[in-house]
């Protein structure tokens, strides 16, 4: 058996402030386990929300399957840096499971695989609490590890690292898809009705669930979708004023008919990196300083985005006549060692050299975006970009590829009204005359100046939100008045 994990002094995350620490220390029984997800973009909410923890004066302790069943180096880099950086908490990694699968395609199933080979030993590692466990925290695509702590008695939370609109989602199309008798890819673009959300195609759906209903892709997806309500409450990182109606759609029975929808709790924006990816400061920072004031146009795709040659020239056209200054990060059809000029038109690099800098693969995304020269953002649309751009007063262009993506960038035009959409990806190619003609609308339009105003609005929400008495700061204390509560005299069986 396992000790107690001893806590330390607590370190708040870069770039995130958390609610200060409230009804002085707790005791050391008082532990809650953080279970994250096997992603970069499941992985860093997960540890944001363990600062917000232990400054409410709990131990945290993170239980890690092995980061090397994911072959990508960004995850297994970005775990480092939070054991590195972060003394305040204890990981665990999970002893290994025989014959484990590694998380490449298809990611859902092998994911949920790799999740359940692991019960067994999340469940050892929870026993081996002797004060006792008060609490895990599941990443929303480990839900099957709710069972092992259901059975231990011990209260179970989901932490769901996109917004509320993708959990409404989520959390009915497992009913949904019960009830149509056509398949969600016959249906294609016909409008679909979910309660509490606008219409949308159910090609915008999550990707998966697009798939043939026989196939082990979709009765996956399907099997983690319908394990979400499970939990006793769902913390989701998002903040109230941002999605407001959809928060009270989630709490109407209507919205879960025939089961019982756990409390959601908002309580983010968890936004920004862990640690520090390298000693010196990038060189797009400096690059940024000699620019001016909201004028560079920021393209990320994510550390899953990448675009085909044709793409990419696109892009450098599109880029190249518009005229206005940018930074793009081109992703991963470049190695370290290969010229830029391999994929990019004949002298692009030299006809905008000064007003625009092209990056191999990584650069610090929510740092670009505060910065004062970022003037736009085509984004993917993934949740964390998402809120680092909204928390940024940032507006952006929507570029979706893949996951629930397509719903963000619906919400991100729609509702919340940051956005607008680059229709291309819907052909599968987005030509240079719309690069440019979206950056010039985004930057120089009235509708521009609209989308601008609306972020920063946001932005705006986003502070209000962590500060003194803000819905976020109120959501962690009733989620923690909630696992109070739920504490009981004795628990089940271990």
């Amino acid at each position: 058996m396992l000790g107690e994990p001893v806590k330390t002094t607590a370190t708040a995350l870069p770039s995130q402030v958390y609610p200060s620490r409230v009804n002085g220390s707790r005791s050391m029984a008082n532990t809650v386990i953080l279970y994250p997800g096997l992603t970069v973009s499941h992985f860093v909410p997960m540890v944001h929300l363990a600062g917000a923890l232990l400054d409410h004066g709990y131990a945290v302790s993170v239980a890690l399957i092995d980061p090397a069943v994911n072959g990508d180096p960004a995850f297994r880099a970005v775990v480092a840096r939070a054991v590195a950086s972060m003394p305040s908490l204890r990981f665990h990694t999970l002893p290994p499971s025989e014959d484990a699968p590694t998380l490449i395609a298809p990611f859902i199933p092998r994911y949920l695989d790799i999740v359940g080979r692991h019960n067994d030993r999340l469940r050892d590692f929870l026993c081996s609490f002797t004060r006792g466990v008060h609490a895990v925290v599941v990443d929303s695509l480990s839900v099957e590890a709710l069972g092992v702590v259901k059975r231990l008695g011990i209260p179970r939370y989901v932490m769901f690292t996109s917004g509320a609109a993708a959990l409404a989602a989520f959390v009915q199309l497992p009913s949904v898809l019960a009830e149509v008798r056509r398949t969600f890819q016959e249906l294609g673009d016909a409008p679909l009705e979910l309660f509490g959300l606008p219409p949308m195609p159910a090609s915008h759906l999550l990707g998966e669930l697009l798939e043939d209903p026989e196939s082990e892709i979709y009765k996956a997806a399907v099997t983690a979708l319908y394990g979400i309500p499970e939990a006793d409450g769902i913390l989701v990182n998002t903040f109230e004023s941002l999605d407001a109606g959809v928060v009270a759609a989630l709490g109407d029975p209507r919205c879960l008919p025939g089961r019982i929808m756990p409390p959601v709790y908002c309580v983010g924006p968890f936004v920004g990196g862990v640690g520090s990816e390298a000693k010196d400061r990038h060189e797009c920072l400096t690059w940024l300083d000699g620019q001016p004031e909201s004028t560079v146009v920021f393209l990320c795709f994510g550390s899953g985005g990448n675009h085909s040659a044709e793409q990419i020239k696109e892009i450098a056209v599109g880029l190249e006549n518009s005229g206005h200054r940018f930074l793009w990060v081109v992703g991963n059809p470049f190695s370290d060692d290969q010229d830029f000029d391999a994929l990019l038109p004949n002298g692009s690099l030299d006809r905008t050299k000064g007003r625009g800098l092209v990056v191999k693969q990584w650069v610090p995304q929510a740092e670009v975006l505060h910065h004062r020269a970022t003037g736009a953002f085509v984004t993917h649309c993934g949740w964390n970009s998402v809120l680092e751009g909204v928390t940024a007063g940032v507006p952006m262009l929507c570029w979706p590829l893949y996951a629930e993506q397509k719903m963000n960038m619906l919400r991100m035009v729609g509702e919340m009204g940051v956005a607008a959409e680059m229709v291309g990806w819907q052909r599968g190619l987005v030509e240079a005359a719309e690069v440019e003609g979206e950056v010039r609308l985004v930057m120089d339009s009235e509708d521009g100046m609209e989308l601008r105003a609306r972020a920063a609005a946001h932005k705006e929400g986003a502070s209000v939100a962590w500060s003194d008495g803000g819905s976020s700061r109120a959501a962690i204390a009733r989620f923690l008045a909630d696992v109070d509560s739920r504490q009981p005299q004795t628990r089940g069986d271990r």
